[in-house]
């Protein structure tokens, strides 16, 4: 005869709730879960938010979690883990932004993105052994527009991270930033026409 798990049956034993629920429980293990579930799509996401510093991003990655821990009796569930942690993320960039404005700002990465899982593998390199110049052109046009999107407004690099390159919904992203769905439409739509006039000049003399 089947015994009930006080927890949940075995199809949830690894959702974040039932993780969530093991860390108010004192269980610290399932906490660890959630960060290593986390850690390194967050920190693909505050990578680019702060300019692809990525001493800064790490830090704030850290920063997140341990608030997220020290505040964890009050997620309430009424939104998921993942957008909850990013919320909170979200405000720590908006904080250390704001502070390293007082400060020079650093020179944009043109190393490869920090969170390797963003290309899913739907988007790998093709083989270009015997076209090497593709390879190079396709190398200066990501790094173009990483630097590109890290000088833009951050409230137009906030949604287009979350939403193109994270995979955010539009709902996921106004819960997020506590907006309403239509300013993220909007949002999107306006970051998305000034990054492709941002980058028309390259474009256009690419010959």
């Amino acid at each position: 005869m089947a015994t009930s798990n006080a927890w949940g049956s075995p199809g949830e034993l690894e959702s974040d709730v039932y993780l969530v629920e093991r860390a108010l429980d004192g269980d610290i293990v399932g906490f660890e879960k959630l960060v290593s579930r986390y850690q390194n799509k967050l920190l693909g996401y505050v990578a680019r938010m702060t300019n692809g510093d990525r001493d800064e991003a790490e830090d704030i990655v850290q920063e997140a979690f341990i608030k997220a821990y020290r505040s964890l009796d009050g997620f309430r569930g009424q939104s998921s883990f993942s957008t909850w942690i990013y919320k909170i993320a979200t405000n720590l960039c908006i904080d250390h932004a704001r502070a390293r404005k007082r400060r020079p700002q650093s020179a944009y990465s043109l190393d490869e993105p920090f969170d390797k899982e963003d290309d899913k593998g739907g988007r790998e390199i093709a083989d270009d052994r015997f076209e090497p110049g593709k390879g190079v052109e396709r190398d200066e046009m990501r790094a173009l527009v990483r630097e590109t999107v890290a000088a833009m407004p951050e409230k137009q690099r906030q949604v287009l991270v979350m939403c193109d390159l994270q995979g955010l919904s539009y709902e996921e992203i106004a819960e997020n930033l506590d907006i309403p769905l239509g300013t993220v439409k909007s949002r999107i739509f306006h970051a998305r026409a000034d990054l492709a006039r941002r980058l028309r000049p390259y474009m256009s003399g690419a010959k």
